[in-house]
């Protein structure tokens, strides 16, 4: 739940997962199941605040995943909705937020719904990593979510898998944010346990996914 790295991947039903599920960086070490309620460290917060070289990753990343999105709409142009579908197997300890994190999208926005699959758009996995949580890319149209053991011990796990599956969506991030944003990650400090995209988000993702996924930019939350 950094500024994640890219915005995930969902190269929409071109079997990207596949190309994924080499190198993922695993640890044997299990979270705890507790959350801390402390205040944020200046460390923890650090951890969500990427560069300006990560955010213009996370904007070219969705830009790829909109141009798959595009060509596969192309193909069923009178499909209600876009349907990114993501696998979860290499991430078993947190197989649960990331349903949750899923259902928690699919109820808040319609016109495009994330639904699991073996060899999906974009994959989950789990670690160790200093810079956190995060979205990644390769700059090849391949993603992932990685999920930091550390951070989903301080933070509530659940609104971790959800802001970054945010970025699957197309939203950036906004730290100065209140708790009330999903999309304020760490900003608030890891006593905010809300795990809900506000109003502002939900409109913003069906609009970036909206008519044909015509006329897609890439926004600041605000």
């Amino acid at each position: 739940m950094r500024s994640p790295k890219t915005a995930l991947s969902a190269a929409l039903g071109l079997g990207l997962a596949a190309a994924l599920a080499a190198a993922a960086p695993v640890s044997a070490a299990s979270p705890s199941s507790t959350h801390s309620s402390h205040l944020s460290t200046p460390a923890s917060i650090a951890a969500y605040n990427g560069s300006a070289a990560e955010k213009a990753d996370t904007k070219a990343f969705f830009e790829a995943v909109m141009k798959s999105a595009r060509a596969k709409f192309k193909a069923h142009p009178h499909a209600e909705s876009v349907t990114v579908t993501y696998d979860a197997s290499a991430a078993p300890t947190f197989k649960s937020q990331i349903a949750e994190s899923a259902s928690i999208w699919n109820s808040a926005v319609k016109n495009v719904q994330l639904q699991e699959g073996s060899g999906g758009d974009f994959q989950y996995r789990e670690g160790n990593d200093p810079r956190g949580s995060y979205a990644s890319t390769d700059g090849h149209g391949k993603g992932y979510v990685f999920l930091d053991y550390q951070q989903n011990q301080e933070y509530n796990s659940t609104r971790v898998a959800a802001h970054e599956t945010g970025h699957v969506l197309g939203l950036p991030d906004h730290y100065e944010g209140p708790c009330s944003e999903l999309m304020s990650g760490g900003g608030p400090g890891t006593s905010c346990q809300n795990t809900q995209p506000d109003a502002n988000e939900r409109a913003q993702v069906e609009q970036l996914w909206a008519n044909g996924l015509a006329g897609v930019h890439f926004g600041k939350a605000s």
